[in-house]
């Protein structure tokens, strides 16, 4: 006689749901963007809703709030940023030379730090903020995003997609995320020990502004120097270019990280830089495929993941305390600060007007916003930082949404204007 089976006696073992969890995440990763090509729809905008719905089953009980695990939100951020800045430096094929990336520093050396002022003077004067902590939110919301700006960054190595829009964003987003460390640092510096009559300024422009940045750039080039040589110049038999495996990417960017934050240096900006040198030892070998393919798949898997998470502290109370007042400077933030600054740095530069609008439009707030935010209240006590993940939470939100369904009719009317196919890399489809 047979025994039937009862499914319903065992709940299912959270070890289980959490590897059918991860497949459909993967499978997500791999499927979605081919979906969304077309649409004026993001993945991002696809994985906070997924996220949100997720956290909203009362069976799930983890709220995954930011202020409720520092230390995790900090480190999770910061590999994702990582991850990020190595694909985007290996990607970019344009060489570096000082008047071919005019574009970058007129939006690092004007856009980003007009835009550090700007913040800073609204959050305090409209928020009643201290300014040491209006400043961090400044240095926070001010950088474009390396991991959510993917739609507007350049195409795989060796691909030619580099017009001045996506090599602007691609390499404003690589290099800015490290110089703003210096001013996350300066506004710690401020709210802890500005009142003991210590030479804050001076000490930070010595040590965290010439020394760090520095030293991060030259770290940065050596390792990349290095492994460059290691990839394509030594023997035939030895050199790892040789073995296809692109996962010395993902070796490159946790020593160049790893090292330079062991001499206390900027890793975001070393990493970046280890990207362009370690491309540059070689630009036009086929390897660089390999290694931005692993980046890549690494990069959008831990973006899912942050994101799905994201979406779970939006329903959990990530808001809560969010105004009217604050979705007001949150929509300043992202519609004039950003606009009008990137368009005061792009003042004279050799770009027609719909291309400095889109670079000036495309400040996208993202990821590093959550680490720096993260990073500044692990050394600083604020007292309620609820409110301050509220409104960068809000801006992050926002920029997803806003830009996210904005993107795609904006660079395919771009591509058009200048005689591209912006279909001319989609696979056909087919009946």
């Amino acid at each position: 006689m047979t025994v039937p089976m009862n499914f319903n006696a065992v709940a299912p073992e959270p070890y289980i749901l959490m590897l059918t969890g991860f497949g459909i995440l993967t499978a997500l990763v791999v499927w979605l963007p081919l979906v969304l090509r077309r649409l004026p729809l993001s993945l991002p905008i696809v994985c906070i809703a997924l996220g949100a719905a997720i956290f909203s089953v009362p069976q799930v009980t983890l709220r995954p709030l930011p202020w409720l695990y520092p230390h995790i939100t900090e480190r999770f951020s910061e590999f994702v940023v990582i991850i990020a800045l190595m694909g985007a430096g290996l990607k970019i094929d344009r060489v570096f030379r000082w008047r071919d990336w005019a574009v970058t520093w007129r939006l690092l050396a004007i856009t980003m730090p007009l835009g550090i002022v700007a913040i800073a003077a609204l959050t305090a004067w409209g928020l009643g903020l201290p300014w040491a902590i209006a400043l961090l939110l400044a240095a926070s919301l001010a950088p474009t995003d390396p991991v959510l700006a993917s739609d507007i960054q350049v195409g795989p190595p060796k691909t030619g997609d580099e017009d001045e829009v996506r090599f602007g964003l691609t390499s404003e987003a690589g290099l800015n995320d490290g110089l703003a460390f210096p001013f996350v640092h300066l506004a710690i510096a401020l709210a802890t020990v500005g009142a003991a009559g210590q030479d804050v300024v001076g000490e930070w422009l010595s040590y965290r502004v010439l020394w760090e940045i520095v030293a991060g750039i030259g770290a940065g080039w050596v390792i990349g120097r290095v492994f460059g040589w290691l990839t394509f110049h030594v023997s035939a038999d030895t050199k790892l270019a040789q073995t296809g495996d692109g996962l010395i990417a993902l070796a490159a960017t946790c020593i160049s990280y790893g090292f330079t934050e062991l001499i206390h240096c900027y890793g975001f900006l070393a990493v970046f830089v280890t990207a362009l040198t370690f491309r540059s030892t070689h630009r036009d070998h086929d390897f660089h495929h390999d290694m931005h393919d692993v980046t890549e798949q690494i990069e959008r898997l831990a973006m899912m993941v942050l994101l799905l998470l994201f979406g779970g502290a939006l329903v959990s109370g990530l808001l809560a305390e969010v105004s009217g007042r604050d979705v007001a400077i949150a929509f300043i933030i992202l519609l004039v600060v950003r606009p009008v600054a990137g368009m005061i740095g792009l003042t004279g530069a050799r770009v027609d007007r719909s291309e400095k609008l889109t670079l000036a439009f495309f400040g996208i707030r993202g990821v590093g916003s959550i680490y720096y935010l993260a990073y500044g209240l692990n050394h600083v006590d604020v007292g309620d930082p609820q409110r301050l993940w509220g409104l960068v939470g809000v801006v992050i939100l926002m920029s997803v949404i806003l830009h996210g369904i904005t993107v795609t009719p904006i660079m395919r009317s771009l591509d058009r204007r200048r005689g591209r196919d912006p279909d001319r890399d989609m696979p056909p489809v087919e009946g």
